[in-house]
């Protein structure tokens, strides 16, 4: 039964964080770390300390995690970053704040100092022992190796050592220089005179970096206790390396606090076959779609969806159908009970049913390509230009829109007049954008499209509802698609910093104005906003091409859209990231660094990883994704650069070649390896161990060893990426987020559906009167909605007994202490 952890968190805002500069203010980013590991780093707030950053992340984790650590930094020009604050959350207690406020972490914690003796990592490689005779008693422990340890030198290595303590009794291994990832392979022994093995006592095992001058520097602690070894003699794995003490104090809030939102999901995934009832369940829906006001295992799942979590449910359906070749037939079902129980046409669409719910993450699943291909050109145009724009009378400020002439500041009325120009510029490249671009748009699209037309034409044929076929489709295309991604381009992935506050009020407009043009300018006049008034004509005079646009968008013949079951959402031609990267050349002869790395343009599809000197480059160098088997990170010593990965590919013989990158910052490189990592996910050979080192002076910077082909000193994270819109598709653990919807809500199923039996057959036998219904069709639809609810429970309740099962026949637990054997 595989695992499966996703982690979710919001870094919202700073409050009252401690002056760092000498103007009395500080320049603040967070860094963010998941055991350890830099996952991700937000965009600097200058000069505040109150800083917004609004940034989240989602990461899925298959091996789970120990601890989460937000650390708040000051960043400076010149020397080196200060460190304002932290705060670390272990999984534990994780678990335990968001079990205290149900729907996750949201709350301000204060930051904590940071300690050097607390920031330790890796792990070590022990074996320990007790030996009885009839003369003594001894600890034996084996040294092995360790990993991934924290870097105490200039250089980014350490020089570690190990030490044993026993009550007042020590021993050391020898020290291994400038390495974080040591191999010992060294036996230490401890004589016990008698008494001293007693249960009370614990074994510590300390790791220390060794410096010529001044003290060892700390690099953290492992504690056994001796009954451990009493009760089992041999004692053998990789041991978490742990701080001093947990000396952490939030100084009374005077390093400030940070607004944090964290949710974490943890599943178990049991094995294919047993979702495939529950697949079945889900597919007949929409295979054999009944009336529409009879119930089917989708309308029982929306009964018990609870609103917090409507968004999640549909995102997971629109994955499970997407992956059976269904998401077409699934939507125009949803579509249709949503059109046929509206009766005001002003009314479609506008509340947050799963219908609406799974159209926008069909949308963002499907259409994210498109709208990158549409929008992105305009969008970085706008952020490189920081045109000041403003036509709200209030909130001109004429001190930002200085010239730099003999005319000094310009006029209200002359920064209306430009704001309007710029913007109606602007609106002219995004609709231009937007008209032009109907082959772009993903086929699938076009056909929900075009069904959702028809569904509302049917529904509402009066001539006085024209419009309404129009806007069902504009509010989706428009008001829910394109108008957010314009006004916040980065949670969209159109840039990777959120916009600064001159370029932000530019897109709240633009996407304002690109709201009116999708409601087809019927609302222009009647808000608040009366100073958009210069916009109006621009707006109404695009109303014919939206409705032209629609017309071609939906203008497609559904029988050539192929709808065959495939496992990822991206097509082999479609390209995932692009962009320059730094590339490692050839092996040959050492270079310097500053010319070991050379930018190429780079292009990753779900089929190869290819790259030429730039965008425009014919001739191109490609890497089979077929033959990846691992992308990691490489260590900052390997070539004394930051943000370098590798790629690891496999060769007809079995040879591996590995392919150094660098990315410009710590976001990129993430951004990389999940990107890569998704679309090499099912590759089969995927290496367990790597080397995040290189081999230069004929060893590996990493773990010294001198053979080139020598196993890798660190194990592999190919199943941790980022979650965004190009996840690929796993049925199972889509299916089991669906099952735990339904476990959650089968009380409610069975109190409305199978409990309610008996007041009905009461009522049943009393005589009908007059205004009540005298056919047999309520009855039968109760009859059949009984039925399905029974289904549905058995098959949740099969599903909980598959889980305990194969719980109760996990392997036994590995001793707490000991990460893995």
């Amino acid at each position: 039964m595989a695992r499966n952890t996703s982690l979710y968190f919001r870094i919202v805002e700073g409050r009252n964080l401690p002056a760092k500069d000498v103007s009395g203010t500080s320049d603040p980013y967070c860094i963010i770390k998941v055991d350890n590991e830099v996952v991700a780093r937000t965009a600097t707030v200058w000069k505040n300390l109150n800083p917004f950053w609004g940034e989240e992340y989602t990461l899925h984790l298959p091996m789970g995690f120990h601890t989460l650590t937000f650390y708040v930094m000051d960043e400076d020009t010149i020397g080196h970053d200060d460190v304002i604050g932290k705060i670390s959350l272990n999984k534990i207690s994780l678990i335990s704040l968001i079990a205290a406020q149900h729907k996750g972490l949201d709350s301000w914690l204060n930051l904590t100092r940071v300690d050097p003796d607390e920031e330790v990592q890796g792990e070590i490689h022990l074996a320990l022992e007790l030996h009885r005779d009839a003369q003594r008693t001894s600890l034996h422990c084996h040294v092995i190796e360790a990993r991934d340890l924290a870097p105490r030198d200039i250089s980014g290595t350490s020089d570690p050592f190990t030490r044993i303590i026993y009550n007042n009794l020590s021993a050391e291994t020898s020290i291994i220089k400038k390495t974080r990832f040591p191999h010992w392979d060294e036996a230490l022994e401890l004589s016990l005179d008698e008494g001293e093995d007693d249960d009370g006592g614990s074994v510590t095992v300390e790791v220390w970096d060794w410096d010529m001058v001044g003290k060892n520097d700390f690099l953290g602690k492992v504690e056994i206790p001796l009954s451990c070894l009493h009760r089992s003699p041999s004692l053998q794995g990789w041991f978490r390396l742990l701080p001093l003490g947990n000396t952490e104090d939030d100084a009374g809030g005077k390093l400030g606090a940070l607004r944090l939102k964290v949710r974490l999901a943890e599943e178990r995934i049991l094995p294919s076959v047993y979702y495939q009832p529950l697949i079945e369940l889900l597919v007949e829906a929409v295979l054999s779609p009944s009336e529409v006001d009879e119930p089917t295992p989708l309308t029982l799942l929306e009964e018990v969806t609870t609103v917090e979590s409507r968004q999640d449910v549909a995102m997971t359906l629109v994955k499970i159908y997407l992956g059976q070749g269904l998401v077409v037939p699934f939507l125009d079902y949803l579509n249709t009970r949503e059109v046929h129980s509206t009766t005001d046409p002003n009314t479609l669409f506008r509340s947050n049913s799963l219908a609406s719910k799974a159209m926008e993450q069909f949308m963002k699943a499907v259409g994210m390509l498109y709208l990158h291909q549409v929008l992105k050109p305009i969008i970085n145009r706008i952020f490189e230009e920081r045109k000041y724009v403003e036509l709200d009378p209030c909130k001109i400020d004429l001190n930002h829109s200085r010239r730099i002439s003999f005319k000094g500041s310009m006029s209200e009325a002359e920064v209306r007049e430009s704001s309007v120009g710029l913007l109606q510029m602007y609106l002219s490249s995004i609709m231009e954008a937007i008209v032009s671009s109907v082959s772009q748009c993903p086929p699938v699209m076009r056909v929900v499209f075009k069904q959702l037309h028809k569904r509302v034409e049917e529904q509402f044929p009066e001539p006085e509802n024209e419009d309404v076929k129009y806007l069902a489709i504009s509010g989706f295309f428009f008001l829910r698609l394109f108008a957010p991604a314009i006004l916040t381009p980065k949670l969209f992935q159109l840039r990777d910093h959120h916009a600064d506050t001159r370029t932000s009020r530019t897109l709240l407009l633009l996407a304002k104005a690109l709201q009116s043009m999708g409601n087809l300018g019927l609302q222009l006049g009647h808000g608040k906003e009366q100073w958009m008034t210069p916009l109006h004509p621009s707006i109404l005079c695009s109303v014919a091409s939206v409705k032209d646009f629609l017309d071609k968008l939906i203008d497609i013949d559904h029988d050539n859209v192929c709808e065959a079951p495939q496992r990822a959402v991206l097509l082999p031609s479609v390209i995932v990231k692009e962009g320059f990267l730094q590339k490692h050349k050839a092996e040959g002869p050492q270079l310097l660094k500053r010319f070991a790395f050379k930018k190429q343009y780079f292009w990753l599809s779900s089929e190869s990883l290819s790259y030429a000197k730039s965008p425009d480059w014919q001739v191109r160098s490609f890497i089979p994704i077929a033959c990846v088997c691992a992308v990691e990170r490489v260590d900052e010593n390997a070539f004394q650069l930051q943000n370098v990965m590798q790629v690891i590919t496999q060769d007809t013989d079995g040879q591996l070649h590995t392919t150094y990158l660098q990315c410009k910052n710590v976001n990129e490189l993430n951004q990389w390896l999940s990107a890569i990592r998704k679309v090499s996910i099912y590759n089969e050979h995927m290496l367990p161990s790597f080397h995040p080192g290189a081999h230069r002076g004929n060893k590996w910077t990493c773990c010294l060893q001198p053979n080139r082909t020598a196993s890798g000193c660190c194990r592999t994270h190919s199943a941790v990426t980022l979650g965004d819109w190009s996840d690929p598709l796993d049925p199972d653990a889509e299916t089991q987020i669906i099952y735990k919807e339904l476990l959650q809500g089968r009380d409610k199923l069975r109190k409305q559906y199978l409990e309610a039996q008996e007041v009905e057959a009461v009522e049943q036998e009393e005589p009908l009167n007059a205004s009540q219904p005298s056919s047999v069709s309520v009855q039968g639809r109760s009859e059949r909605a009984r039925a399905l609810a029974a289904r549905l429970l058995d098959v949740v309740l099969d599903l909980e007994r598959a889980h305990s099962s194969f719980q109760s026949r996990e392997p036994a637990e590995i001793h707490p202490l000991i990460l893995s054997s």
